[in-house]
């Protein structure tokens, strides 16, 4: 081979991915498509004479590859959130000032990211030192799934980073589109071939995506658009989010050309009205407007609640409205137990899409509507969301209407229903045994942080409760290798692991116990603070609500919670069927646990990989210690513990002069404080 040749593919390579960043990131074409293909066509001559030359940012590598059997899944370092929303401009003036009372800080102080919300796909793209290694999907949140082959094939993502800043890591998050015209032209395609019509680009760009045929994906027309960055390491981070935004742009990633920085509640319906002015002229896909505090520290500041950041808001576009009538209410019981009415309705078109069910909520919300059965209601749909109930046309009320009255006990289980006072939502008190509850409850009870079951994923326990081989977690131990080593994806070597894990996992701790039963609004904090505290489950069982309010990190509702957990027969009965199958743990009388910990009062934060110890083992011992374990650092702060590749969280622990330490340090420091170790 002549050393000329990795020399002009190299050229060839860098030409292409250049003509291609014009055309699909800048959408400023440089040369027309003749001459791109020409060259197109050289490199692929000379990879296909000298495979050993192919690399992965190659344009030819773009095509898709053979299909695969499934999509990994993968577990978000960084929760992918989803969003809180305005309906209305009462709603953002709401959203402005509870962001200005909690940041004490007047109008003109806060400045936003405005820009479009792209309906489409959430996508995570992870690159290190400038290369893609991962795209995944949102899924829950949590946990989505491995796309990477099919992210490769978007043109406007690019495979290397550009420019001369490149961080070591960088994770940005952006939205998958397809534009109207590529929808267009697709479903006319897909029409003369017979295929499938898409009804909306929203779903022709999320089948595309979950393709498992990554060829297919490679002939859809999807475009990538940037709106976050979850992790950045090996570059400063920047003190705004529209520099972190430009950071984005200057690395070669499409960032959306609409984004603006308003200051106050009137450039923001400003904004607003003039993105909805021009929806139909932008080309692609989008239900709302969303905006995001600009300032990063004050998006630390302003934190979480629930699933949603405090510190943005979707602002969405008026919804299509319809009438139809009421025909009956029934009600469904989801993964917590919560009772949730739901409409059945004479079926209405509502922006297309045939509409039979609407969601009611709760008993608050069918009395703040005076609905009842027979009624015309006015039906609310918005882009995808669940449709929902917003009036009663009074006026055509007719005498043959009926209450609508919620039931005294389960629908499914027969279990008594309870409603907790100043709550709005009721709840089936059946547990650990109720049908509709069930998987939950056992998905939970065997995940890594509760009995912690190796090898006893999501879909196996959907499989086992499917199959009938179990009803509650106390069933899982009395499984037997023969009786699944048959089960799809489960080979007697996996059957023998998993019942030796099961067996291992009979031994656990009190607050492991506690928090595996899933108890409402009990996490590990609050498992380990009724361990201490009492000593033993019976205890547990046995306190009064007066009692566990005497346990830090036990208010008013949840020691309601606990205690009407305790006073269900069934689930007493479940872990009395547990303690049958030999699940133990050490129990102690709490007098001896009644001084401070050492650690007590004090906030520390873990980042990067400790090889000694697990992450949540070393979490473990800092709650033990007394200690608060935060997700990040700030000024009150008391100790880093910095591991391998640490990377953001340990550059602002040296700027605010945070203490920080290392693995070696940190176990000497347990030992100090008389832990014993238990490395697995």
């Amino acid at each position: 081979m002549s050393n000329d040749v990795p020399a002009k593919v190299a050229q060839l390579r860098q030409q292409l991915n250049d003509w291609s960043y014009r055309y699909y990131v800048l959408d400023d074409p440089a040369v027309p498509d003749a001459e791109y293909d020409r060259l197109y066509r050289q490199l692929f001559e000379l990879e296909q004479s000298h495979p050993e030359l192919i690399s992965a940012d190659s344009p030819t590598q773009r095509v898709g590859d053979r299909p695969l059997a499934h999509f990994d899944q993968v577990q978000h370092e960084v929760a992918m959130l989803s969003l809180d929303n305005a309906f209305n401009d009462e709603d953002l003036i709401g959203f402005d000032r509870r962001i200005r009372d909690r940041l004490k800080a007047d109008a003109d102080n806060v400045a936003y990211v405005a820009e479009p919300k792209l309906d489409g796909l959430a996508v995570s793209l992870l690159y290190q030192n400038g290369q893609l290694v991962r795209g995944a999907t949102r899924g829950d949140g949590q946990t989505g799934e491995d796309i990477s082959a099919n992210v490769r094939t978007i043109r406007s993502i690019p495979l290397t980073l550009r420019g001369d800043n490149i961080p070591s890591l960088i994770e940005i998050r952006g939205e998958v589109v397809m534009p109207h015209e590529g929808f267009a032209a697709l479903n006319k395609r897909q029409e003369e071939s017979g295929a499938k019509i898409f009804a909306n680009p929203r779903n022709a760009a999320a089948g595309s995506l979950r393709q498992l045929d990554t060829r297919i994906t490679a002939q859809r027309p999807l475009e990538f658009y940037a709106y976050s960055v979850a992790q950045l390491e090996g570059v400063d981070m920047p003190e705004t989010h529209y520099e972190l935004l430009e950071l984005v742009r200057s690395l070669g990633v499409r960032v959306n050309a609409e984004v603006r920085v308003c200051s106050g509640v009137d450039e923001l319906l400003s904004f607003y009205q003039s993105i909805l002015s021009r929806r139909d002229q932008l080309g692609y896909d989008i239900d709302g407007v969303v905006y995001k505090v600009n300032n990063l520290i004050w998006q630390n500041t302003l934190g979480f609640v629930s699933k949603a950041p405090r510190w943005a808001i979707a602002h969405k576009f008026p919804a299509q409205e319809e009438i139809t009538v009421l025909r009956d209410v029934e009600w469904q019981v989801g993964r917590t137990g919560a009772l949730t009415p739901v409409a059945r309705l004479e079926p209405v078109s509502v922006g297309g899409v045939t509409v039979s069910n609407a969601t009611l909520h709760n008993m608050d919300e069918i009395q703040r509507l005076d609905l009842r059965i027979g009624d015309s209601v006015v039906i609310y749909r918005a882009g995808d969301v669940i449709p929902k109930v917003v009036r009663v046309v009074t006026e055509r009320r007719s005498t043959a209407v009926s209450d609508i009255v919620m039931p005294t006990s389960c629908p499914v289980c027969g279990s008594e229903i309870f409603l907790a006072e100043g709550e709005a939502i009721a709840r089936c008190t059946g547990g650990l045994i109720c049908a509709a509850q069930q998987k939950e409850a056992i998905k939970h009870f065997a995940s890594r942080k509760a009995m912690d079951i190796d090898g006893l994923g999501d879909k196996l326990v959907e499989v086992f409760v499917d199959q009938k081989l179990i009803a509650t977690m106390a069933d899982l131990f009395s499984l037997r290798s023969e009786q699944i080593a048959g089960l799809e994806r489960m080979g007697e070597k996996s059957a023998a692991n998993l019942i030796e894990s099961l067996q291992k996992s009979r031994k656990t701790t009190l607050q492991r116990f506690l928090f595996s039963l899933g108890i409402r609004e009990v996490g590990e904090a609050t498992a380990l603070a009724l361990s201490k505290h009492f000593g033993s489950v019976q205890a547990v069982m046995d306190a009064s609500e007066e009692a566990l309010l005497a346990v830090p990190d036990v208010g008013p509702v949840v020691a309601s919670y606990i205690r009407h957990f305790f006073m269900q027969s069934h689930n007493l009965e479940v872990i009395q069927a547990l303690r049958d199958a030999g699940v133990t743990w050490e129990e102690f009388d709490p007098a001896e646990a009644s001084e401070p910990q050492p650690l007590t009062g004090q906030t520390w934060v873990l980042t990067g990989s400790l090889s000694v110890l697990t992450r949540d083992k070393a979490k473990e011992y800092l709650l033990a210690l007394g200690a608060k374990v935060a997700g990040s650092v700030s000024a009150k702060t008391t100790q880093v513990v910095a591991g391998d590749a640490a990377g953001s969280k340990l550059e602002k622990a040296t700027k605010l002069g945070v203490s920080v330490m290392d693995e070696a340090a940190f176990i000497d420091k347990l030992k100090e404080l008389g832990i014993t170790l238990d490395e697995g």
